[in-house]
């Protein structure tokens, strides 16, 4: 059996040796019972200046084919999100073309029929993030013309989602969170759009542990005030929200949430700690899934997702509960460089030439951190080719001098 050398967090090393490889089946038929995105990363050019403030170049080759892996798995594509480092090193000119490839292979998929993906749309496939990131916060003026500002940029970005056939997720904007004076200019602009809407779209509410700059979203620092303007918002337009998205890493307050929402609105959890028992539900409301985590886990994903379409539950839970430390390691504090554990077990499974991300963040983690990604990852049945894996990891050892 292959082994190597790790290092631990007190300066020592150790022997560790690999478990066979699992093997994750592909489903055979949609998903149903469950409603699932992965939320997926991008890969960059290998010898771009992938460096911080330079203009992303990817690799779209590899990030579209990442894609399509997800999709024989069953799951969603959540794309030009958080974990496509949007705000952390994907420039909005390079986010267009992603948005625009993304539905262009996606509806590929519709027109293949593949078994894991027949029937399904091209919004079934894929929900992409509309935004106001083009906008330079430095230059935005306070009051009403801040406001429109983030309106027009809100719509600009809707207008490339909808053109290109996914489905429109409204991300939280620092732009809105900068010039915001309170609750009613939250409900201005997210009523404003959900009005113009030609169809559903999903609400996205990130908080600061992803991105401090998102402070006080909703009009307010205290979570149950930002929840009754958050509610009260779908509650009046509920016909144009398909679903939210809610990444508070707060388990109760998304079972509380949940339960309030109106019928046909979803709630996606973007809890990548809580996310077992919160998919698996408490007997009368389940969420649905639209989860960075995913990104690095959708084989064991898609099987629990079969097993609750089975009618095997327990099996499901116990798929996804052996994914939870992985989780909870890659999205350890601080949370937002989480994308850098998503984008090295990419690497670890032969997804991508080179474990790089744009704007430098493939440095966000430290080399014993990474370490016990591959651990966690390999426990999990998720180093596809444990040979593979180990090969590189060995060699990324000794470059950042263990073993040395």
């Amino acid at each position: 059996m292959t082994a190597l050398i790790l290092p631990d967090a007190d300066g020592g090393t150790r022997r560790y040796t690999l478990r066979p490889a699992t093997s994750w089946a592909r489903p055979s038929a949609p998903l149903a019972s469950r409603h699932a995105y992965a939320a997926a990363h991008v890969i960059p050019e290998a010898t771009a200046d992938n460096t911080p403030v330079a203009p992303a170049r990817l690799d779209w080759d590899a990030t579209l084919a990442y894609r399509h892996e997800l999709w024989s798995y069953g799951l969603g594509v959540a794309d030009a999100m958080d974990t496509a480092q949007r705000g952390m090193g994907l420039d909005w000119a390079a986010t267009q073309q992603l948005i625009k490839r993304s539905g262009a292979e996606a509806a590929s998929v519709v027109a293949a029929g593949n078994a894991a993906t027949a029937g399904k749309s091209v919004r079934d496939l894929v929900a992409c993030g509309a935004g106001t990131d083009q906008l330079e916060l430095d230059s935005l003026e306070a009051g009403p013309a801040g406001i429109q500002a983030v309106l027009e940029a809100y719509r600009e970005q809707i207008a490339v989602v909808s053109e290109a056939g996914p489905k429109v997720i409204l991300m939280a904007s620092r732009a809105l969170a900068k010039v915001a004076a309170g609750p009613d200019d939250y409900l201005h602009v997210y009523s404003t759009l959900l009005r113009e809407a030609s169809e559903p779209v999903i609400l996205h509410w990130l908080g600061t542990m992803f991105d401090p700059a998102l402070a006080g979203y909703w009009g307010s620092d205290d979570v149950a005030q930002a929840t009754e303007t958050f509610l009260a918002l779908i509650l009046e337009h509920a016909d144009k929200v398909d679903g939210v998205k809610v990444s508070l890493l707060d388990a109760a307050h998304e079972v509380a949430l949940r339960a309030q929402l109106p019928a046909g609105v979803r709630l996606y959890t973007g809890d990548d700690f809580n996310y077992p028992e919160l998919i698996d539900g408490d007997g009368t409301h389940h969420s649905d899934a639209l989860l960075g985590i995913f990104a690095a886990i959708y084989p064991a994903a898609s099987a629990a997702m079969q097993k609750y379409d089975a009618g095997k539950a327990v099996e499901a839970r116990a798929i996804l509960d052996s994914t939870r430390e992985l989780g909870k390691h890659i999205f350890s504090a601080p949370t937002f460089y989480y994308k850098t554990g998503i984008a090295f077990m990419s690497w670890l499974n032969g997804k991508q030439p080179g474990f790089q991300m744009v704007g430098g963040l493939h440095s966000g983690r430290s080399v014993v951190h990474l370490a016990r990604t591959f651990e966690l990852a390999d426990q999990a049945g998720l180093l596809r080719d444990p040979s593979l894996a180990a090969f590189r990891m060995s060699a990324f050892l000794r470059i950042n001098g263990v073993g040395a």
